[in-house]
């Protein structure tokens, strides 16, 4: 670990506003993990650097710990403020992107969101996923290909998206069918995949705890653009996880987790004396694991 981690100026063992970093990283063992000693030093340096640079409060910061003891005082088995604190935040999508840096043309990566189930049944393509009958019906369809073009056989698709009221059937356990708007599909030789579900809904974040109250002393709405969940395994690939997001919504510029990337706005056509009232196709591409930006 550097000095510059640990803080610039010299520590002499005494705590000063001036060589506060540097005498708290100079506590630390000398048999630490390398990597934990350069995270927590860091996290140290810019801590200390925060409260300077704004000469935070000594009212501010226990405004601070009540916000951060309430965000974790209202965490279930079910919700996770925390997470949601993270995403609002934008440093869920800053995490992810330094660990999904792809090269140009593979489908780029969005947040997982908590609303994945594992165990869903895998299901036959052109299936339909709706189980519950609401909402506008919608055909999703395309290939999963490699960065050549060759389609990828025995690709795992596992899609989720909420339902016609904006809800994902886990928050409304007692009100919608088990897996409902949910299925896996495995790809033939061909590559490609197809269902029927729904043309999703944008829908508000749970704002009843800390961080909503946060945004809304910030003048941010909790809303996320309509967007189809998928999360794409093939072997040989990297793991896609990412969504894709109904063009023409009016959160896609203001996504309250910051999630929206251009590349992943899907055209969602009308579609007149059709099976189902909308059609959306959208092509997923792969990287191998030695592929990065």
């Amino acid at each position: 670990m550097s000095d510059q981690t640990r803080g610039a100026t010299p520590s002499s063992g005494f705590f000063t506003e001036e060589n506060s970093v540097a005498t708290v990283n100079a506590r630390m063992g000398k048999d630490v993990d390398p990597r934990l000693a350069e995270v927590m030093a860091c996290l140290v340096k810019h801590l200390h650097n925060f409260a300077r640079e704004v000469s935070l409060t000594q009212e501010e910061w226990d405004l601070g710990i009540d916000f951060l003891t309430q965000t974790g005082q209202i965490c279930t088995q079910e919700r996770q403020e925390f997470i949601l604190l993270s995403d609002t935040l934008g440093l869920s999508m800053l995490v992810d992107a330094i660990n999904n840096r792809r090269p140009a043309g593979a489908t780029e990566n969005t947040v997982f969101g908590p609303f994945h189930v594992e165990g869903c049944p895998i299901r036959q393509m052109g299936d339909q996923i709706c189980l519950d009958g609401k909402g506008e019906s919608c055909l999703f369809i395309g290939r999963v290909l490699d960065l050549d073009g060759n389609p990828v056989e025995g690709a795992r698709i596992d899609v989720w998206s909420d339902n016609a009221e904006g809800y994902y059937d886990v928050q409304q356990p007692d009100l919608q069918p088990k897996w409902n708007n949910r299925g896996v599909f495995i790809t033939g030789a061909d590559g490609r995949y197809s269902f029927v579900g729904i043309k999703p809904v944008s829908y508000p974040i749970p704002d009843d705890g800390p961080v909503g109250k946060m945004l809304a002393s910030l003048g941010r709405h909790p809303y996320r653009p309509a967007h189809m969940h998928y999360m794409v395994r093939a072997e040989g690939f990297q793991k896609l996880v990412t969504h894709t997001f109904v063009g023409g919504d009016s959160y896609l510029n203001s996504d309250t987790v910051f999630g929206v990337k251009k590349t992943l706005v899907a055209p969602f056509v009308r579609v007149e004396g059709g099976s189902t009232l909308w059609r959306s196709d959208y092509d997923f591409v792969l990287a191998r694991p030695d592929q990065t930006r």
